[in-house]
């Protein structure tokens, strides 16, 4: 609406840009619409927002002095390449994201964003301009809307505003999802031969991933894209949200740290939860579970679960029990061997197991006759035939062997003295 003339400010000494209302369009709904706009962008200051100086009228037509931003519109880009750089993607959602988030901290939407409306200056640095048809929401007559007219372009309109209802934040998000998607691919997500069958695409048909139709980007990148393309406004992240996301990177895909990587500082907050023993398995943690310090007083260990403690013991005292029981059956084993050895190998048993070699043992020779004192040979006792000499020795070598096996040692001496008796 109206035209943008290059001029400079006389007072200040600087280039502006002057935008002046044609004057066929100088009608009461143009008017108000072009005051709005002023009123609009006055109460904005941010950088990535197109700044307002000034506003008046010179022979019945109205102007606005603004801000000059050397450079090119979104629209312009895109007709000079067909795709932009995801990683310049990145930074224009962001930038913008930026300036809608202080747009609509003071209650504004602007209801028509699109690449025309969205300036890059010689930096690259975004602007949001053409705040001609924003709406305050705490206003509604500002919206400017006419029974059964919608405000706005369809190619970037939200679903809720498709459907007449009342516009938010959440309507611009949608927008700039649109945008952002234009921008990754070359055309619009939803684009049709008329304005109302492109339309009932925004209401009913889902937005195709980016990754399935040849765009080379992160899953993450791709997914949030369409969590800005979501047909709930209550589903779409809001502009602070989407300035912070663009802004640390994550449209890159790289991994978030698990709770182990976390710096220290944070890993002292976790409270480590004692063993019960070192063989006992850990018990497990949800991988997003955290436990907070209280806020005051000293911090309680938290007491170990009674249950798995008493189950873990159990189970440790059955497969301790044939450890316990071959010790045993070992530690007997051992003692009866060291008993029968001792038995085996003692003196008293070496020599009742072997015989001795004495002069008992041997045949006794026919006993020399005694003398008496004349001289003369004297039979002691009655002179048997030798066959029954030879049997009482054999008797008698009998009872001394028995003797020896009862009596050990001390048989011996008892077995001279039989001698002499025989």
């Amino acid at each position: 609406m109206g035209e943008v003339w290059r001029a400079t400010d006389e007072v200040l000494g600087r280039a502006v840009a002057v935008k002046l209302l044609l004057g066929d369009q100088a009608d009461a709904s143009s008017t108000a619409r072009f005051r709005l706009e002023a009123q609009t962008a006055a109460r904005l200051s941010h950088p990535h927002l197109v700044a307002v100086f000034d506003f008046g009228a010179w022979e019945d037509r109205f102007f606005l002095v603004m801000e000059l931003v050397e450079g090119q519109s979104l629209g312009d880009l895109l007709a000079a390449q067909e795709r932009v750089h995801p990683e310049m993607v990145a930074r224009i959602a962001g930038q913008a994201a930026a300036g809608l988030a202080a747009a609509h901290r003071q209650g504004i939407v602007h209801r028509d964003i699109k690449p025309g409306n969205l300036m890059l200056d010689a930096d690259g640095s975004v602007k949001i301009g053409d705040f001609g048809i924003a709406q305050f929401v705490d206003d509604p007559s500002t919206a400017l809307t006419t029974a059964g007219h919608i405000v706005g372009t369809s190619l970037y309109l939200a679903p809720e505003r498709a459907l007449g209802r009342t516009a938010d934040s959440a309507s611009d998000m949608y927008s700039l999802g649109c945008v952002v998607y234009q921008l990754l691919l070359g055309q619009p997500p939803f684009r049709s031969d008329t304005a109302t069958a492109t339309l009932y695409q925004h209401v009913d048909t889902p937005p195709v991933p980016l990754r399935q139709r040849g765009v080379e980007i992160s899953a993450a990148f791709d997914s949030y894209l369409l969590g800005l393309l979501a047909k709930k406004p209550e589903e779409r992240p809001t502009a602070q949200q989407v300035s912070d996301w663009f802004r640390t990177d994550a449209w890159r895909g790289r991994p978030e740290p698990l709770p182990m990587q976390a710096p220290l500082s944070h890993r002292a907050t976790a409270p480590v939860t004692p063993k019960a023993s070192p063989a006992a398995p850990p018990a497990p943690v949800g991988p997003t579970t955290y436990r907070l310090p209280g806020p005051t007083g000293r911090r309680r260990q938290a007491p170990a679960r009674s249950a798995p403690a008493r189950r873990r013991s159990t189970r440790e005292a059955i497969r301790r029990r044939p450890r316990v029981a071959s010790a045993i059956a070992g530690t007997a084993t051992f003692l009866a061997a060291v008993y029968l050895g001792m038995i085996l190998f003692s003196p008293d048993s070496s020599s009742a197991g072997t015989p001795d070699q004495s002069p008992s043992s041997a045949p006794s020779a026919p006993s020399a006759p005694s003398q008496d004192g004349d001289g003369g040979a004297q039979p002691q006792g009655d002179q048997q035939p030798d066959g029954e000499q030879q049997g009482d020795r054999q008797q008698g070598e009998q009872r001394q062997g028995g003797d020896r096996g009862e009596n050990g040692d001390g048989g011996r001496g008892r077995d001279g003295e039989d001698e002499q008796d025989d």
